[in-house]
């Protein structure tokens, strides 16, 4: 068995695609997996995560707010990482822990830059002020058309879930963008496959950017 808990201590990761690429799903896999590898990982949500951050979401997401400017919805989701940063991200890899993040900086560069308009330098340049440098070691892009993901959403539609076809289509070309830019820091996972296919390329694609080879058996 390999040493799963060296491996990931003090390590910050981002599972990130759009939405119904499965993310949700294989993040909630891979802690599972971590608990049974003996490291109980920093799980945060992205807008969220903490009291102020989870009243930022819910401003983000709800429909009523159609009105909402591009740059407003950008600097929400920032002001809601920034409280994320201070409250949970950096103390706990301060401790020395994994911190496993659904979302994050990654997001917004394909949702309100790719998709949505926002230069990419703009984007990165309020990003840095959240982050005060503090970036993640792997972002895990998990890749699904959007018919695909389409097709896997809920009935009931959030706001950003809302914004069409065309906008989503667009949000995905941005994340496979982003790992053409800096495939060092990007993993991207066909999000098309099975849910266990899709497990098990997370794993060996995990273990082969961190040194060591994949181990797909799953939690013991």
């Amino acid at each position: 068995m390999h040493d799963w808990s060296s491996i990931l201590a003090g390590r910050f990761i981002v599972f990130d695609g759009p939405d119904g690429s499965g993310k949700s799903t294989q993040l909630a896999r891979f802690t599972a997996f971590c608990e049974s590898h003996g490291t109980i990982p920093e799980v945060v949500r992205d807008p969220g995560g903490t009291p102020i951050g989870e009243a930022v979401r819910g401003v983000l997401l709800d429909p009523r707010y159609d009105e909402m400017g591009l740059r407003c919805e950008m600097l929400l989701y920032m002001a809601s990482r920034a409280q994320l940063m201070a409250e949970r991200i950096r103390p706990a890899l301060a401790a020395g822990g994994f911190v496993l993040a659904d979302r994050f900086i990654s997001s917004t560069l394909a949702y309100q830059g790719t998709a949505g308009g926002l230069a990419p330098e703009e984007i990165l340049a309020v990003g840095r002020v959240t982050t005060g440098g503090c970036e993640p070691d792997l972002v895990v892009i998990f890749d699904v058309d959007e018919k695909t993901a389409t097709a896997r959403l809920p009935a009931e539609l959030d706001r950003m879930e809302r914004k069409g076809e065309a906008f989503h289509r667009r949000v995905r070309q941005g994340y496979l963008a982003q790992a053409d830019r800096d495939p060092e820091h990007h993993l991207v996972v066909d999000g098309t496959l099975d849910e266990d296919s899709v497990f098990a390329a997370l794993i060996e694609g995990l273990g082969r950017r961190f040194g060591t080879a994949g181990d797909s058996s799953g939690p013991a």
